[in-house]
């Protein structure tokens, strides 16, 4: 069973090691002493594949497996695809859990989502909370899936001993983050709408919902802390909430970021688009408790990072892609 007193002797495996939260995890590991610390992604395995699966656990021999990879996306790209967001989440981690549970991995952290709250659950969420009703539609297959591998850990646990920990985010933002407007969650697609009717000099920016909606947020280099403490120091069977403890209206977000980014045009509300879930609020106090974690970053300061990096990096990435694109596009 891993514990602070002999991490540094474990090996650990972090799927999704190369994505925006798992480039954290893997850096805050590292910081922390824990050696090696191997990032996968999807160019490594394909971890909807059983043999890829067999063949990474054969390849790596890992001791801890934190298990970030998944299909993510906004509200536009849960309800375009449903079935997809369903069958590659569960499938990637059911198979993980019962091929890690045979090749002799003695933890397994898996990091689960808020959408696998009910939508209307009272705020602040409690983890008992999470059997309590249906989750809010446009999220469910997602939230259900990543809720199906809470069941599984649980049950191996009792069935075989296998140490699974079972971990639910809140939405997260900062460096680093997607910024594809196909797919991006609210925090970076606001920013780059917002700055991209900065730049045209756009009078007004339209926003799904109704700006009513409240969000919880938790920065990235937070959520990586809490993940590496709890890999450290929790083997409970019970989940647990990872947050800020700070909620926002979507409409105040929206005129912070529009604040922050310098556009200065009205924000106009598209109030046939859904909301999504009405409230989202963590109780944190197990984390607290359980392993001494609490955020630390003001969010105002989180939202001014992640616009500075979009600028000084995503952006230029994006410019530089998109000329790639356009010179090898045939005539």
């Amino acid at each position: 069973m891993v514990d602070g007193a002999d991490h540094r002797r474990q090996s650990v495996l972090v799927t999704g090691g190369t994505g925006f939260l798992g480039r954290h995890v893997v850096a805050r590991l590292r910081h922390r002493g824990w050696q090696p610390v191997v990032a996968l992604g999807l160019a490594d395995y394909d971890l909807r594949a059983e043999d890829d699966i067999r063949r990474m656990y054969d390849e790596r021999q890992p001791e801890t497996v934190i298990h970030l990879a998944g299909v993510v996306g906004g509200i536009g790209a849960n309800r375009e695809r449903p079935g997809e967001f369903f069958y590659d989440n569960a499938i990637m981690g059911i198979q993980l859990i019962e091929l890690g549970r045979r090749a002799g991995v003695k933890k397994f952290v898996c990091i689960g989502t808020v959408c696998a709250y009910p939508k209307f659950c009272t705020a602040p969420f409690r983890e008992d909370d999470l059997w309590n009703g249906y989750p809010e539609e446009t999220n469910a297959p997602y939230g259900i899936a990543k809720k199906a591998l809470l069941v599984q850990l649980q049950a191996y646990r009792q069935q075989y001993g296998f140490n699974g920990i079972y971990l639910l985010p809140v939405n997260l933002y900062g460096p680093g983050d997607n910024f594809d407007p196909a797919s991006s969650h609210v925090i970076p697609a606001l920013i780059r709408r917002f700055l991209e009717a900065r730049d045209r000099g756009d009078g007004e920016v339209v926003v799904w919902g109704t700006g009513n909606a409240t969000r919880e947020f938790l920065y990235v280099e937070d959520a990586a802390e809490g993940i590496a403490l709890a890999t450290e120091s929790y083997n409970g069977a019970e989940p647990v909430n990872l947050g800020s403890g700070m909620e926002i209206s979507i409409r105040e977000l929206a005129t912070m970021i529009a604040g922050i980014v310098g556009y200065t045009g009205r924000i106009a509300w598209n109030t046939s688009a859904p909301d999504g879930q009405p409230r989202r609020l963590l109780d944190t106090s197990r984390a607290a408790e359980g392993f001494g974690f609490r955020a630390q970053m003001p969010f105002r300061e989180g939202l001014r990072r992640t616009v500075e990096w979009y600028l000084q990096r995503g952006r230029q990435a994006e410019l530089k892609l998109g000329a790639t694109t356009e010179g090898n596009r045939p005539s």
